[in-house]
């Protein structure tokens, strides 16, 4: 009986998947969720293209990095003291084509008013179709967000 070969493609095999099989959009995902969980504007409009889309529940299409930008900062400016404390993104059902690459999650995010109030809980479902620039990494060229009910 020869064991070493189940052993041999486990060793082989498992550091691949460990790593997820898109590494650079995980690592992506990663910064966006970091950026989000610190209400640091300049860190998630540094993950956008250029000329991205936002399409949010309610309201016109906002293009372009500048006025996604611009809106940004007007929402935060409107919440001082808030603090986000939680940020959970699962994203699903990555596909990537050459320089193109999308991706779908779920979203469950907790942000803490000031003065002791209850905190707010979100919850909904998230698309993003990313576009590598010209240094490889990966930006947001559009995002889409819907709200769902508490689960």
């Amino acid at each position: 009986m020869n064991s070493g070969i189940p052993l041999l493609l486990v060793l082989i095999v498992l550091p691949a998947f460990a790593a997820g099989p898109h590494p650079d959009i995980d690592a992506f995902n990663g910064k966006f969720r970091e950026a989000t969980l610190h209400m640091d504007n300049a860190a998630l409009m540094s993950l956008w293209d250029g000329d991205g889309t936002t399409l949010l529940p309610g309201m016109a299409a906002i293009e372009g990095k500048s006025n996604i930008a611009k809106w940004l900062d007007g929402v935060v400016a409107r919440m001082p003291g808030f603090r986000v404390t939680a940020q959970d993104n699962e994203f699903h059902d990555v596909q990537v084509s050459g320089d193109w690459a999308s991706e779908w999650g779920t979203t469950h995010q907790v942000v803490r008013p000031p003065g002791g109030k209850p905190p707010i809980e979100t919850w909904g479902k998230i698309l993003l179709v990313l576009h590598k620039d010209a240094s490889g990494a990966w930006k947001i060229r559009e995002e889409m967000w819907n709200v769902d009910p508490r689960p």
